[in-house]
Parts: C-alpha cells; structure tokens; sequence
C-alpha cells in the first residue's frame, strides 16, 4: 500500500473556481427547481436552508421570496462546505441529462470515478488531483465534439466535471489516467 497522504480540499473551495455571477446562477436554478429533486435531496436541501440561511424578516427562510433566499444561500455556500456539497449535488440531479453524459465522457476517457448515483455529500472534500492532459479545454473540446447537438455553457460541463470526478484541478501533474 502507498503511504501518500491524500489530501482533500472542503467542498466550499469550488468558490475559486467559480465566477460569483455563476455561482449565483447555480443557486437559482437548485433553489427554483427543488420540485425536480428527489424527496430525499429536496428535504436535505430545505432542512440546511431552515438551518443555514438566514433571511431578515423569516423565522423558516426556506420560505422566503427567491431572490432574497439566493442572496442569502450564496454567503453559506462560499463558507460552509456541507451546504456548497448539498447544492451542488442538487444541482447534479436537476442536470440529469448533462450528468449522464459527462459521467460517460469521463469513463471513456479513463477517470476513475464513483458511480453516477453515488452520494457525493458524503465524501471529506474534493481530491487536488488533475490528469495533466485533461485540462478544462480539452474535456470542453471533447465533450462538445461528442454531444454536439446538445447545448450547454462551459461553466456547466466543467462543475459537472469536478462534482463527478471529486477533484479540482489544483495539482495539474499530479495523476496519470489509464
């Protein structure tokens, strides 16, 4: 057995690579579509909202006007990393399609990965392990080559990437595929 030390980054550190425009988009689209959620993530979800996000003039802020919801919901996810891990498995299964094909791409490309109904919540963090040939434009150029007729933006393949895989392209040298 290999005695490297794994390190694993919290999952709130995906606020690095993310735009706050984008994050904030990410937020209203899992805390507009809860109805496509299962009973299960959308309890959770609404459970760490009630817990979590606080909304000023709301005792339950999971009842609180959307805007108001998200401007708050985007303090806890940029500090707490079991709510950033909460939505953005949340925003995985609203995704389902997008999902299914960068869970394909990714095996196809050799990535060892959990499988794609795997509860990734349940995980310490995100990996800082990178393939060094699969940087972002690669895995875009790929995936818009094998899903050309589906529209999607870059931003979404590549969380849907690092949400799958489990890892953020921190150590770029730090893994082979294959």
């Amino acid at each position: 057995m290999d005695d490297k030390k794994v390190q694993f980054y919290p999952f709130h550190a995906i606020n690095e690579f993310m735009l706050p425009d984008y994050r904030h988009e990410v937020l209203q689209q899992v805390l507009s579509n809860t109805s496509k959620l299962t009973y299960a993530q959308r309890g959770a979800l609404n459970g760490e909202i009630k817990r979590l996000v606080k909304v000023p003039g709301f005792r339950n802020s999971s009842i609180a006007p959307l805007p108001l919801k998200i401007r708050a919901a985007e303090t806890i996810f940029e500090k707490n990393p079991g709510f950033a891990a909460r939505v953005l498995q949340c925003w995985s299964e609203i995704h389902e399609d997008l999902r299914q094909q960068v869970y394909d791409l990714l095996k196809n490309r050799n990535w060892e990965i959990l499988p794609l109904d795997a509860d990734r919540t349940k995980l310490p963090g995100f990996l800082g392990d990178w393939p060094k040939q699969d940087t972002y434009e690669v895995l875009n150029k790929a995936f818009s080559e094998t899903y050309a007729d589906f529209t999607v933006s870059e931003n979404d393949v590549r969380l849907m990437i690092v949400w799958l895989s489990g890892r953020l392209p921190v150590n770029m040298e730090g893994m082979e595929t294959g």
